[in-house]
């Protein structure tokens, strides 16, 4: 489903973020990448669905060499993922709703598809009453789970969520992290950037860590704190 191979990036002639890496995620897998801040697991999702290009290596999703795309190939390829961002990339100008229907909207779906699978999500995420706010209205809290509701509305082949609970309180964490799971058991392949790691303590899985640009892979809990205490020590 994505396997990455040797893959390097650099910004710049002498500063290397990614270096040498190499997994593969098998379909239905559900994956964490940890990390401290500055590792490049951002990076990593960015080159993932091609908003970045690397400096060496291949990546493939689904068979689509996303290092060959070109602008028209990313995009219908895009229409496949589903995508989290830190900084949530919501259209300003349109409210909650209109924001949640946009992924339906560009599928071509009916309007009464729309409306149904819209409320539908937004009731997932707890924000159905604000459907018709607009997102500088919201906290940031409250935008993270229109974004969410947003990736995962069109089930997406793969999810790339980069922090998807950094914002969100602990009111609402496991309810997200519940959505990701239900969307993993309906074939959702996913791959979650986090530095939180109680997520990892309250629900374990396979988990690739970065250091200083590096892989460690299916690394233990116990093993990415002491990793993690050295790193800070030093």
């Amino acid at each position: 489903m994505i396997q990455v191979s040797n893959l390097g990036k650099n910004y710049g002639r002498d500063r290397s973020v990614l270096t040498n890496i190499s997994f593969t995620l098998v379909k239905g897998e559900f994956v964490y990448v940890t990390g401290t801040s500055g590792s490049g697991k951002s990076t990593l999702l960015r080159l993932l669905y091609g908003a970045e290009r690397p400096v060496t290596g291949k990546i493939a999703i689904n068979g689509i060499n996303v290092c060959r795309c070109n602008s028209f190939a990313l995009a219908q390829l895009r229409r496949k993922l589903g995508l989290v961002f830190q900084d949530f990339k919501l259209l300003p100008e349109r409210n909650i709703f209109e924001n949640v229907a946009l992924p339906l909207e560009i599928q071509g779906k009916g309007q009464g598809e729309i409306n149904k699978r819209v409320l539908q999500s937004l009731n997932y995420v707890g924000l159905e009453h604000k459907m018709r706010t607009l997102p500088q209205q919201l906290s940031a809290g409250e935008q993270q789970r229109v974004a969410i509701a947003r990736a995962l509305i069109v089930d997406p082949v793969v999810l790339l969520a980069d922090e998807p609970t950094g914002n969100i309180d602990p009111e609402h964490m496991a309810g997200i992290l519940e959505l990701f799971k239900g969307a993993n058991a309906r074939g959702t392949t996913i791959l979650m950037a986090t530095h939180d790691y109680s997520i990892l303590r309250r629900s374990p899985r396979r988990t690739l860590h970065l250091v200083n640009g590096q892989l460690d892979n299916d690394i233990s809990l116990e093993t990415i704190l002491q990793t993690e205490r050295a790193h800070v020590g030093n």
